[in-house]
């Protein structure tokens, strides 16, 4: 703290305004005229906060993981090279999620310098989940023919749109949940960060619409996984079994966010779990294909053997 300037403040805003301009004056001539008004109206636009260490190092850690993710995705890259000959997808799929992690590192600079804009954390955190279903993806397609518990299974009526609708459900329940986090950093910050057992009352409709779609959600997945039990695949039985305790354990975080002050600790993994959700969530649906997929090519082998 006795190195940083006495007017840290003023000079760290100034710099974080003239970086926003630059932004807002690109997004305008791009058309998005109402995202670039928001970045000036947001009401923490011209705040900078007092200097905290503890934040400071997570800040600091979280770019360092950033640039590791991208070593490791730079290294997925180089490993689907060979793909390139026998299946181009699985090549063009670590490539483009290569260039997504460097547009992911992109904003969330700007998530840092437009002091948390929703809009910006949505697009933040809906990139890394698309990101996240394409290494999912590319990653289990390079293993087509080499993973043994992978049997044809018939297809179950509807279960293939379930599944999907259990997906997007789950996307738009996270970024509820970003919308959320905005508005209890708004809280907090009116409130000095004092009295945060009073902060739930002072929260808007997302919030407890957010909370309340956490029952629908729950609902659609124990239906997705008990389709999933009734199906012959040992893969789709252990999805269905991560898919059922992650959203117990996502919905017992929320409830420890909600009814005990917002601890700190609890609000990664909050995230982290709605995160492996997705994950889970889709790698069922991309299982449940190649599964089915298997049969019918089996049934038309058979038909024309």
């Amino acid at each position: 703290m006795s190195q940083l300037p006495a007017n840290y403040k003023e000079i760290y805003t100034a710099q974080r305004v003239e970086k926003n301009k630059k932004l807002a004056a690109r997004l305008e001539r791009m058309g998005f005229h109402q995202v670039a008004g928001d970045i000036f109206a947001h009401p923490t636009q011209y705040i900078e906060t007092d200097f905290n260490p503890v934040k400071t190092w997570i800040e600091y850690v979280n770019r360092l993981v950033g640039a590791l993710i991208g070593v490791f995705v730079f290294g997925t890259v180089l490993f689907a090279l060979p793909y390139w000959q026998r299946d181009r997808t699985v090549f063009w799929l670590a490539f483009a999620s290569f260039l997504l992690t460097g547009v992911q590192g992109w904003l969330g600079s700007l998530v840092v310098s437009t002091n948390l804009l929703p809009i910006m954390v949505t697009i933040h955190m809906g990139l890394a989940l698309l990101i996240v279903a394409m290494l999912l993806y590319a990653v289990d397609r390079s293993q087509r023919g080499a993973v043994a518990d992978i049997e044809p299974i018939r297809e179950i009526s509807g279960l293939g749109g379930w599944l999907w609708v259990a997906v997007l459900l789950t996307f738009v329940q996270i970024v509820l949940g970003t919308q959320v986090r905005e508005q209890v950093d708004l809280v907090a910050s009116a409130a000095q960060y004092l009295n945060r057992g009073g902060w739930v009352e002072q929260l808007g409709g997302v919030f407890k619409f957010h909370r309340t779609f956490s029952a629908v959600l729950l609902l659609v997945n124990l239906y997705v996984a008990y389709r999933l039990y009734t199906t012959s695949s040992a893969r789709l039985h252990r999805l269905a079994t991560a898919i059922v305790g992650l959203i117990g354990g996502e919905i017992i975080a929320g409830i420890i966010l909600t009814y005990f002050s917002f601890p700190a600790a609890a609000q990664p993994v909050h995230l982290t779990l709605a995160t492996l959700l997705f994950g889970a969530q889709f790698l069922a649906v991309v299982a449940y294909h190649r599964a089915t997929k298997l049969r019918r090519q089996v049934a038309t082998t058979a038909v024309v053997a």
